[in-house]
């Protein structure tokens, strides 16, 4: 039998780490995938800020990262992770690693939604006179708006299952509890709440992301 008695406050607190690993990591990466995606885009041949040397450096980085199981990934900077935060065990040193591999993915995704703009709109607007940085912000990311949200939701549940790799490894979360109280100890019935739980968070992900990606095409 379950005692759920005992459970349900570590059920509680490993949804709250899971949370916390997820959304930090998704506004962190965010932030920095969006960068290097723009960058990946500008810097490109015949691009706004072309430069073919940082273009080609960014695309082997990227290309070097994307492959690497994250549980391999995880490992490979846990040296890193302990420079940088002291520790490579808990929920915040896993949202470090997480957050990187989560950079460099969402780069990609930033980078093939922005192809997707109609490249006479940009050489309207630079022979309009505007200036890299403001064709950037006013026209390419509102114009691809619509798909990064849808893509970013994409990579939402990406990170749910990067979160459940970190918790194998001593982050925390939902993956720690399913492994620890579930699967060790041969109790399928904490194993599969945890796995409805997940399931849970990201059927209403991605209907907030259709949603508001909705209401950036209907713009």
């Amino acid at each position: 039998m379950t005692d759920w008695s005992t459970l349900w406050p570590v059920y509680l607190t490993s949804i709250g780490q899971t949370l916390w690993m997820v959304v930090a990591t998704l506004v962190l990466g965010g932030v920095l995938g969006l960068a290097l995606g723009v960058l990946l885009y500008t810097t490109r041949p015949g691009g706004l800020l072309e430069n073919r040397v940082l273009s080609a450096v960014l695309n082997v980085l990227v290309n070097f990262v994307r492959p690497i199981p994250f549980i391999i990934f995880m490992t490979a900077v846990a040296p890193l992770t302990q420079a940088v935060l002291g520790t490579f065990l808990g929920t915040p040193a896993a949202i470090f690693p997480m957050t990187i591999a989560a950079t460099f993915a969402i780069s990609r995704i930033v980078e093939q939604n922005l192809v997707t703009i109609d490249p006479g709109v940009i050489e309207a607007a630079r022979a309009m006179g505007s200036s890299p940085w403001r064709i950037i912000s006013t026209l390419l990311i509102p114009e691809a708006l619509g798909p990064l949200i849808l893509g970013y939701t994409f990579i939402f549940v990406g990170i749910v299952d990067l979160s459940a790799v970190a918790g194998s490894l001593g982050g925390g979360g939902l993956g720690d509890f399913a492994i620890s109280y579930g699967y060790q100890r041969y109790n399928w019935v904490v194993t599969w709440v945890a796995v409805l739980t997940i399931v849970v968070l990201v059927q209403l992900a991605q209907f907030l992301g259709n949603t508001l990606a909705r209401k950036a095409l209907r713009r």
